[in-house]
């Protein structure tokens, strides 16, 4: 499963209505991908849509969306948004991360 802060709530629903998605019927899609500094990659985006395979999830308000290859490396994240002066965004709390980059957006296990 994975956890959506109350912070990153807030922030996913103001997203997802600049985008004309609607937070109450679409999806968080969270994906892991190859690249970024320590190998593996987050990827976050919206949709309307999921696929057969797709496992499906619901914390906080949030629908969320995995890939059934990615939700290996996802198992217990949570999904958390930082504001602060070091810098603005969404930062993945991964329990299943042995190594992550400075920015947060990469990680290896």
């Amino acid at each position: 499963m994975i956890k959506v802060s109350e912070t990153a709530k807030k922030k996913v629903v103001e997203l997802m209505t600049e985008d004309g998605f609607n937070a109450v019927n679409d999806f968080v899609r969270v994906g892991v991908k190859s690249g970024g500094c320590s190998g593996l990659s987050y990827d976050l985006k919206f949709d309307k849509e999921h696929d057969v395979d797709d496992k499906i999830f619901e914390d906080n308000g949030v629908k969320i969306i995995v890939d059934k290859k990615s939700f290996l490396y996802l198992i217990g994240t949570t999904l958390e948004y930082s504001g602060g002066l070091n810098g603005t965004g969404f930062v993945f709390n991964n329990p299943n991360a042995n190594r992550t980059c400075g920015c947060g957006e990469s990680f290896s296990l």
